[in-house]
């Protein structure tokens, strides 16, 4: 009457309840199967002086993309117009996303948020978050 699962089981059947959520609620025009829903593509590193944010987004005005940073969270948002919409041609395959986009990353505790600086060219958007001076390793002089 009541089936028992292992762990292993647990997390296949977890795993193929997310897959039919993607198809059922993240339908795709292509014929490859589900595209990417995360727009853009982030990349995240850090160096002792910052937290360093990639954002791909080729053909994106940088005028329509904003950078905020609010409690520690950095939010990318805008909107990628479709180069599509409105024409009469048939479409078969459109894998660019367009649309509203929206993307949150946690930065950790010693950033400093009136630190920031972005800057976009050829297609990504590079984001720089500094952290707080009193975080950054120092050199204690012995006298």
């Amino acid at each position: 009457m009541y089936r028992t699962y292992t762990s292993s089981d647990l997390l296949s059947e977890l795993s193929r309840l997310q897959r039919q959520f993607q198809r059922l609620h993240n339908p795709t025009s292509s014929i490859r199967g589900f595209g990417l829903t995360d727009f853009p593509a982030i990349n995240i590193g850090g160096t002792p002086e910052s937290v360093e944010i990639y954002a791909f987004a080729p053909g994106l005005d940088p005028a329509t993309i904003d950078v905020t940073v609010e409690r520690g969270v950095l939010t990318l948002s805008g909107e990628r117009q479709s180069e599509i919409e409105g024409k009469n041609d048939a479409v078969h395959i459109n894998e660019r996303f367009s649309g509203i986009f929206r993307r949150a990353v946690s930065l950790p505790d010693d950033i400093d948020p009136t630190q920031v600086s972005a800057h976009y060219a050829d297609g990504v958007l590079s984001i720089s978050v500094k952290r707080h001076e009193s975080a950054l390793r120092r050199l204690i002089e012995i006298k």
